[in-house]
């Protein structure tokens, strides 16, 4: 998609002349100086709404019934979730929803979403191509950091969501809007990641999240009740029996998780699980003969494969094809929440692999040596900052200022082989290659690395030893 796509349609919710609603005074404060006094009871009721910035109690806001007009942007999928919660929030707040979508690579899954956003109440669709910016300003960076989630999960899920929310408050700025809705759950990360970009980027902007709202979890206990309520309201929506688990995905990856993927003895990778794969095939039914690739580094970052120069975005789409034809990148983990579970997920991220692995090999070759030990102790917790959904953070900031110098000399050329499900490396070479073959070969001369010189440098770093041995009275 070439840009923003808006499509609007006239708006003819009930709008009441008055309000009385606490709720709604919390809401427009925010926006609106308040223009008359108002008693304490009024003001502490107020603070309590919004002690937490989220509009989450169906108690705090049983008078919704009363308020004037609310605008709200929804961060919209088109899913039974989002889909049923849009109407929710049209009708239980009174308001004008804008549905909004952020084209980070979900390809098909937008075809439609204007017409059935419309169809669902929303009074504007928004759907903007943020795909190379996705890449450009968070993937590349991320990946330049060396960024891996308990050393497995390349983070896909959690890189897009501050871009979506970064969005979600320029729009609702732009709109005048109220408040930011989300559908996530109240047991993922989600909703931390969306929240904790919003308080960064607008702190005075309310967030509504519909799965903590008491109210709503009552209505809609199970997906047989959303459905039930999509029928019974004309909303349209595909839910199908035939797909026990649910999937998200982006420019990086597709994850996969909840139904029969909850029990983590379930093999994810049988045969009849295999239609479940949309980017790759798996490794019996990949190539017989492998594939080589080069990829171009400059200062840390992709710039070119095969000689070919691309962008960000560019570099993704080839490696994600070129990767998921010889069935690289899935993975299978259980995983650490933030909020303190463990749970279980399926990944596809075959051009997020080839190029971790890629980059790392460009880095073995350029990077000197304590550099790379320094950066590489704070991969955990860069990776941590992301997941947990701290990305607009001071500290992940500093870090990236780190990682940003580390990779000043990051460039050359790594080959690869690739060859069902496996990336072997075979080349790399850089103008700035800190390997010097006249030092390393075993037939060098003295005069580029005297052997000799060992014999010192074994015998002080052997002194520390000696001396722990004789105080735990080991010694000859």
């Amino acid at each position: 998609m070439g840009g923003p796509v808006h499509v609007n349609r006239a708006w003819t919710g009930h709008r009441p002349v008055a309000t009385t609603s606490v709720l709604w005074r919390a809401l427009s404060s925010a926006h609106q100086p308040l223009n008359r006094k108002q008693n304490s009871a009024e003001t502490a009721d107020t603070t309590a709404v919004f002690a937490n910035r989220s509009l989450c109690s169906g108690n705090q806001t049983s008078n919704i019934q009363h308020q004037t007009s609310v605008k709200i942007v929804l961060a919209y999928s088109g899913g039974l979730d989002t889909s049923i919660i849009l109407r929710w929030l049209k009708e239980n707040y009174r308001a004008e929803v804008i549905a909004f979508c952020a084209d980070i690579g979900q390809e098909d899954e937008l075809v439609g979403l204007e017409a059935k956003a419309l169809t669902t109440g929303a009074s504007k669709c928004i759907i903007e191509d943020l795909r190379e910016e996705f890449a450009r300003d968070f993937i590349f960076p991320m990946f330049q950091a060396g960024a891996i989630y308990e050393n497995q999960y390349l983070l896909g899920t959690s890189i897009a969501r501050p871009l979506i929310a970064k969005r979600m408050v320029e729009i609702a700025r732009a709109e005048k809007a109220d408040a930011i809705a989300h559908g996530a759950t109240g047991k993922g990360n989600d909703q931390v990641r969306f929240e904790l970009a919003a308080a960064a980027l607008a702190p005075s902007l309310r967030v509504i999240a519909p799965w903590r709202d008491e109210r709503f979890r009552k209505q809609f206990p199970g997906r047989a009740e959303m459905i039930a309520f999509a029928e019974a309201n004309g909303i349209p929506v595909e839910v199908s029996a035939e797909k026990p688990y649910s999937m998200d995905r982006n420019l990086l990856h597709i994850s996969y998780e909840s139904g029969v993927l909850e029990d983590p003895w379930f093999d994810a990778s049988s045969k009849e699980m295999r239609s479940m794969y949309k980017l790759s095939v798996a490794p019996e039914d990949a190539p017989d003969r492998p594939e080589h690739v080069e990829l171009e580094f400059e200062r840390g970052n992709c710039i070119a494969l095969n000689g070919g120069k691309l962008s960000p975005l560019g570099v993704l789409q080839a490696l994600n094809k070129l990767g998921g034809r010889h069935a690289i990148g899935r993975i299978d983990i259980v995983e650490n929440r933030f909020v303190g579970m463990k749970s279980r997920g399926v990944y596809e991220t075959p051009g997020g692999a080839i190029l971790h692995f890629a980059h790392r090999q460009m880095e073995s070759l350029t990077m000197d040596r304590e550099v790379m030990r320094l950066r590489d102790s704070l991969i955990p917790k860069y990776s941590e900052l992301v997941y947990n959904g701290f990305w607009f953070s001071p500290e992940r900031e500093a870090l990236q200022a780190l990682v940003t110098e580390t990779q000043r000399d990051v460039t050359g050329v790594v080959r690869l082989k690739l060859y069902k499900g496996n990336i072997i490396v075979a080349g790399r070479k850089s103008p700035k290659s800190r390997y010097d073959p006249k030092i390393a070969t075993m037939e060098g001369e003295a005069s580029a690395y005297d052997q000799g010189d060992a014999t010192g440098f074994i015998r002080l770093n052997a002194l520390r030893l000696k001396l722990h041995s004789a105080l735990k009275g080991r010694g000859d």
